[in-house]
């Protein structure tokens, strides 16, 4: 049954119920049952005769099963027992605290220590909320007591924290791939450079930022230094071991040795070993790493099995139609349809996090990139740098809530979202510079895999 304003109704009202708090996935699966039941009703209108003989229960079953059956998905709860035993090893203290004593004689060494712990812990964890959390323990402290500006500070922790879901081995790239139906490999060749630019840019702004106003981030006083070989010996241990894994199971991907499943599953093996040399294995951190595991595992199966559902029911009913049209009668030409798109993404980054824009928006936009000739990858690629303003964008900002839930009263919610926005406007500014230089996501996965070919 096409009708294509009973879809419109059916996206409103979700978005609304998800701005009121609803929880996300079952919204999505009780969106998508109800107003499929009226899609698929085939029966007497005046009668309940076969009320539950409707398409929408087959859809919903075989949707579920498709789920569970995808390859591809399988690598999430791997990588992210990954990130969860790692993060329980007392490697990222140690790390931090190296990085710091290396980059001491640079401005602002502790906001930039911070950056590049973030940066290599969430490149290993891939959860944001966990990375803001113990960097909030961890790095905040460190930097206020060291007369830090708070907003500066908290800026530094909420930015460096978001960068998990778009350097590989990245879970949002894993969803991203089963959504649009792309090779979870380019896409993390994709995201390599764009990942490193955007760490490299934060890092520049904060350097900048102090030497203009050296106030913000005063140079530490410290009493005693370690001599530069212990400094470097400490970096080594606890820089190299984690740098190696998360080598080994990028490289294994990227160099076709192994499956995105399979590189976790070696990257899960990893981070238990890595526990173990550090003496912190125990059975209390196992368990605990495997229930956070199978909970987040949950939550994300059942987004795609409510999403898909949503999706299903919203395309039949003339949804995509309704938009495809829209964007085709506005006459536009490639880069104001690249523009309209992330514009879209970024609004919906105000009230929505980035698994509800990924899940339930972009496969909107997918159909629309071969009318317009955008390289898809391309696309994911800018949709992956804007998904980091969903965690920077007031009023949601969650990497902002994440900070504020570990430091309660030792910073006002405002302070930290005045520290945030730098950084809003720098992901801005990578966009528009990796539109200008598409190489940037294309040049290593074309170089890896040859020339796409749609």
């Amino acid at each position: 049954m096409t009708n294509p304003e009973v879809a419109i109704l059916q996206l409103c009202l979700f978005i609304g119920l998800v701005m009121l708090g609803f929880p996300i996935a079952f919204t999505l699966l009780a969106m998508g049952v109800a107003f499929g039941y009226f899609a698929y009703y085939s029966g007497p209108p005046d009668s309940f005769a076969g009320i539950f003989d409707n398409n929408i229960f087959y859809l919903l079953n075989q949707n579920t099963y498709s789920v569970m059956e995808n390859d591809t998905l399988v690598a999430i709860p791997l990588f992210l027992f990954m990130g969860y035993i790692v993060e329980r090893a007392n490697i990222v203290d140690r790390l931090f605290f190296s990085l710091y004593m290396a980059a001491r004689n640079l401005p602002g060494s502790l906001a930039i220590a911070a950056l590049l712990t973030c940066a290599v812990f969430s490149t290993a964890s891939g959860i944001v909320g966990a990375v803001v959390t113990l960097m909030g323990l961890l790095a905040y402290p460190a930097m206020a007591n060291a007369n830090y500006n708070k907003s500066f500070a908290s800026g530094v922790i909420c930015a460096g924290g978001t960068l998990g879901i778009l350097i590989p081995p990245s879970i949002m790239l894993i969803v991203y791939a089963a959504i649009a139906e792309l090779s979870p490999l380019r896409l993390y060749a994709a995201a390599v450079f764009p990942g490193l630019m955007l760490a490299g840019l934060y890092i520049v702004y904060v350097v900048v930022r102090v030497m203009i106003t050296p106030g913000l981030a005063p140079k530490p006083d410290l009493k005693e230094v370690p001599p530069r070989s212990k400094i470097y010996l400490d970096l080594l241990v606890s820089f190299v071991p984690l740098t190696v894994l998360i080598a080994l199971v990028l490289g294994s991907i990227l160099g076709g040795l192994a499956t995105p499943a399979e590189a976790a599953a070696m990257g899960a093996l990893g981070g238990i070993v890595l526990a173990a040399i550090y003496r912190s294995l125990t059975w209390g951190k196992l368990k605990e790493s495997v229930f956070l595991t199978a909970k987040a595992t949950a939550m994300v199966c059942w987004l795609f099995v409510g999403s898909w559902t949503f999706a299903s029911v919203f395309s039949y009913l003339g949804g995509h139609d309704v938009v495809e049209h829209w964007f085709v009668s506005m006459n536009l030409n490639t880069w104001q349809f690249l523009i309209l798109a992330q514009i879209i993404i970024f609004l919906l980054g105000w009230p929505l996090e980035w698994s509800e824009i990924l899940i339930i928006f972009v496969p909107i936009f997918l159909p629309l990139l071969e009318t317009f000739g955008v390289n898809p990858y391309f696309f994911a690629m800018l949709v992956a740098l804007n998904l980091q303003t969903s965690f920077l964008t007031p009023p949601m900002a969650m990497s902002a809530y994440y900070l504020k839930g570990v430091l309660k009263k030792q910073i006002e919610l405002m302070e930290i979202f005045r520290g945030i926005m730098p950084y809003l406007a720098i992901v801005i500014f990578s966009m528009m510079l990796m539109y200008r230089f598409p190489g940037i996501a294309l040049w290593f996965p074309d170089y890896l895999f040859g020339t796409y070919v749609p």
